[in-house]
């Protein structure tokens, strides 16, 4: 098995790409090992590894987050071998029936034309290109014109994400769906 790692625009995450399928459907993020107990036994036994601080868990990579005093030269063999043995040993990524940490706030029945429209834009503008980077944005709510957003994976933390929030997506949106004034980060 060959797994190829990419950097990513955060220093502090690498991109592990197995070559195979890791979730069938959307993403997980974990931001410690206890999100990731009963979860997702990849996540778990990642986390075991001294200094790795997050996972996030995409289509087809996993995204691993690490201290940032820690060197990516001393962390990357480990990494690669846990991954490798996982995969490799048919283990499952998310146990049955488990769902993902974080979660999308309820829509008032008079937001819900424009949420549709948001969730639109982001998932076909704005999530294929986060997950080159190892990330994913995620909508949470929509309250009073501001739309609140979750980064994850590389993108939590990223140095350049405020950039990436409020002069891509806030412009993006704000120039499709008028009732939008504001993108926030949670």
């Amino acid at each position: 098995m060959f797994i190829q790692t990419e950097q990513t625009p955060n220093p502090a995450t690498l991109k592990f790409i197995p070559g195979r399928p890791v979730l069938d459907r959307g993403t997980a993020d974990f931001r410690g090992a206890g999100e990731a107990a009963g979860v997702s036994p990849l996540a778990e036994r990642l986390f075991r590894i001294d200094n790795v601080t997050g996972v996030f868990l995409g289509p087809d990579f996993v995204s691993v987050t690490k201290q940032d005093d820690a060197e990516w030269y001393l962390l990357k063999p480990a990494i690669l071998g846990v991954i490798m043995e996982h995969f490799t040993a048919g283990g499952a990524v998310m146990n049955a029936g488990a769902d993902a940490p974080g979660g999308e706030q309820p829509v008032r029945e008079e937001d819900a034309e424009i949420v549709s429209q948001i969730k639109e834009l982001l998932d076909t503008r704005v999530r294929p290109a986060v997950a080159n980077d190892g990330g994913d944005i995620v909508f949470q709510s929509f309250q009073e014109g501001v739309v609140f957003l979750q980064m994850r994976g590389a993108c939590s933390g990223c140095p350049s994400s405020t950039a990436t929030l409020k002069m891509g997506i806030e412009n993006m949106l704000r120039h499709y769906i008028p009732e939008v004034t504001e993108v926030r980060s949670v």
